[in-house]
């Protein structure tokens, strides 16, 4: 716990909090900000403000000309932890459409886009009776459409599901499908209807794929220049042009796919691919024991591994 929350009310240090961030990433803050925030009054908000500033008296200038309180040149956050990620991704979730202005605590966001993909519908109904089988560790009949070539029409499965999955574009609830006697992925807007919560298969914990990880070793891509390099270093949080992710076994296709690391990378060109992994054979025995091989990434890149 930040030490500037000692002793306040959860709604008290919220308000505190949402001051800083304005000073720090905005560079001031009002009462009719805290006011429209969180629908308190003007006494209230007044109140929060001199308090801050009884807790941060560095931190704070009021400036009368603009009439609201400006980030000192000292300004040294203690509510706050500053993080670009946690902002950015308030700007994202702004762009696209997941979070209310007054959500995101940005009063002054600037033009912002992004590659959008198309909408995965799942149905609420689905999703809530998945989750209540996880909750409650049992089994769940899907109506699942599969792109395999084995089941090209829907059909009644039954699977216990114990986790989910995101890969970037697409959500999948991981679980064991009595049909196949495995532990497969199962895409959620595939699943049509849900039926009959009933005993479970094999918990998640009998899920070696999904509880064994792998370490995947980064670095930038050998045909760059010295400065790209390091600038490439320095994008991925790399120490001596190396990094290492771990990743769960029945995650490693997912990752790879997006990082561009399906096959071997370095004899990519360096304009479009950036990074390569530095222990490509490990990777690639790590992929195979995942039930994946490189020869069928191309043959079906959408849905290898998924039910």
């Amino acid at each position: 716990m930040k030490e500037g929350f000692t002793a306040l009310k959860w709604g008290v240090g919220r308000r505190l909090e949402f001051i800083e961030f304005r000073l720090f990433w905005e560079g001031g803050v009002n009462r009719s900000d805290i006011i429209e925030m969180f629908d308190v009054s003007v006494p209230q908000a007044s109140k929060d403000l001199t308090l801050y500033q009884e807790r941060a008296p560095q931190n704070a200038i009021y400036d009368k000309s603009a009439k609201r309180y400006v980030a000192a040149p000292d300004f040294s956050p203690i509510f706050l932890r500053p993080d670009p990620d946690s902002y950015l991704s308030r700007l994202r979730s702004l762009a696209e459409g997941l979070a209310d202005p007054s959500e995101s605590w940005i009063s002054h966001a600037p033009e912002i886009d992004v590659a959008l993909t198309p909408h995965r519908a799942v149905d609420s109904d689905v999703l809530k009776a998945v989750l209540e089988a996880v909750r409650e560790r049992r089994s769940i009949e899907v109506y699942y459409q599969s792109m395999g070539s084995r089941r090209t029409d829907p059909v009644w499965r039954r699977m216990t599901p114990h986790a989910f999955g995101y890969d970037g574009f697409r959500w999948h609830v991981r679980g064991y499908c009595h049909i196949d006697e495995k532990f497969k992925d199962f895409l959620l807007p595939r699943i049509l209807q849900v039926r009959n919560l009933d005993a479970p298969g094999p918990a998640g914990d009998q899920d070696t794929l999904w509880k064994k990880t792998f370490d995947i070793e980064i670095g930038p891509h050998p045909g760059l220049t010295p400065s790209q390099r390091t600038v490439v270093a320095k994008d991925y949080g790399m120490t001596n042009e190396r990094v290492v992710l771990t990743v769960r076994y029945a995650m490693l296709f997912y990752v790879l796919k997006r990082l561009g690391l399906l096959g071997d990378a370095s004899q990519q060109n360096p304009r479009t691919q950036h990074i390569v992994a530095l222990n490509p054979h490990e990777t690639e025995r790590a992929l195979r024991r995942a039930d994946f091989e490189f020869g069928e990434v191309e043959k079906a890149p959408s849905d290898s591994g998924s039910a």
